[in-house]
């Protein structure tokens, strides 16, 4: 299944506007629930719903959520930072917290 499917099949994230990813008390990323976002705020929501935080083991599934552009952002590193971020958790990075931030 493609990206654009797999997308259709997570929860909705209307009542968000967006999500952080801590590490510790510190931000490292802010998605915004915007076009050229929303599908990112989509999966790690889905992940964060289903593991708690994004580790080895959601960034696992994440890459597969992610369909064709994982193997994209694993092509040209840097252009898919939100895949790329998964992909350093899989390979060892430390575990991140989500924060969730209404709309």
């Amino acid at each position: 299944m493609d990206f654009k499917h797999l997308l259709a099949t997570l929860p909705s994230v209307d009542h968000l506007a967006g999500l952080e990813l801590l590490h510790g008390d510190s931000i490292v990323a802010t998605l915004e629930n915007k076009p050229g976002q929303a599908g990112s705020v989509r999966v790690y929501h889905a992940l964060y719903q289903e593991f708690g935080a994004i580790d080895a083991v959601a960034a696992d599934k994440g890459l597969r959520l992610y369909a064709e552009h994982t193997a994209d952002a694993e092509a040209f590193p840097g252009k898919h930072p939100n895949i790329d971020r998964l992909i350093a958790l899989v390979d060892g990075g430390t575990p991140l917290a989500v924060r969730l931030v209404a709309a």
